[in-house]
């Protein structure tokens, strides 16, 4: 599928409104991106996070230390294979061996406190779809102002009266356009209310505030969505050069940056 008809997503719209020029590097020309350590750490986390939910919360600790520790080192020594010089991955403010090794502690504290305390101090039941299936890692295909818009959300928890979509983030970064996406979606694929969201932010073993979504409207959402894959189809891809060029993950093969 080009990448002119492909369905579109939160990630893909964000990285368009901030550089397009990246969007056209990674998606179009299929530049191999520059590995990060703490993209594995993320995904690692995010593993052993909906594991533990979808056990009904009774996996022990060692063994979500375990499922972390697998996750981890598979992932990264996946990445290692195709690049193995660890001074050309991407580490803010550590090389790319110290990142590595710093990710698995940091992975490791976090697992713990979310599977020792956090979610003993605080119950949290997972919403069920009507088919059943636990709204963990739950797939969605919806379509926002004629743009078809696919994700996947990782919790959806349920409040009782009310479902609230909640992202695990493992970094700093944080995306009120991917919440309200979430919550525009849940009530268009199942009709039920969802009036909040939030996000568990790992770094600090705790929720943060919640974000309202009673008053976010579709068409709101839409637009970005609709705005985005327009200047796509139209082959327009404008770069952004700028602080955020030291992060990126195509900036080898930027000439903009």
């Amino acid at each position: 599928m080009s990448i002119e008809t492909q369905p579109r997503s939160v990630s893909q719209t964000e990285q368009y409104e901030k550089c397009a020029w990246r969007f056209y590097l990674q998606r179009v020309e299929r530049v191999a991106p520059r590995p990060a350590a703490w993209s594995h750490h993320g995904t690692a986390f995010h593993a052993v996070a909906e594991a533990y939910e979808l056990s009904g919360r009774t996996m022990g600790e060692d063994e979500a230390l375990q499922l972390f520790s697998d996750r981890y080192s598979t992932l990264i020594n996946a990445a290692l294979e195709k690049e193995p010089d660890t001074d050309k991955w991407l580490a803010a403010g550590y090389t790319g061996g110290e990142d590595i090794e710093r990710r698995y502690t940091l992975g490791q504290n976090q697992v713990s406190h979310y599977v020792t305390t956090w979610a003993e101090q605080h119950p949290t039941a997972t919403w069920k779809a009507p088919d059943g299936a636990p709204g963990l890692e739950l797939y969605f295909m919806v379509e926002l102002g004629g743009v078809k818009v696919r994700g996947y959300i990782d919790q959806l928890v349920d409040d009782g009266d009310a479902v609230r979509p909640r992202d695990w983030k493992t970094g700093s970064m944080k995306s009120k356009f991917q919440l309200q996406t979430y919550g525009v979606a849940v009530r268009k694929l199942y009709g039920v209310e969802v009036n909040k969201a939030d996000w568990y932010l790992a770094k600090e073993g705790r929720l943060s505030r919640p974000v309202k979504l009673d008053d976010v409207q579709e068409g709101d959402v839409a637009e970005r969505f609709v705005v985005m894959d327009e200047g796509v189809k139209r082959g327009d891809f404008p770069a952004s050069p700028g602080y955020a060029c030291r992060f990126c993950d195509v900036s080898h093969a930027c000439s903009f940056k």
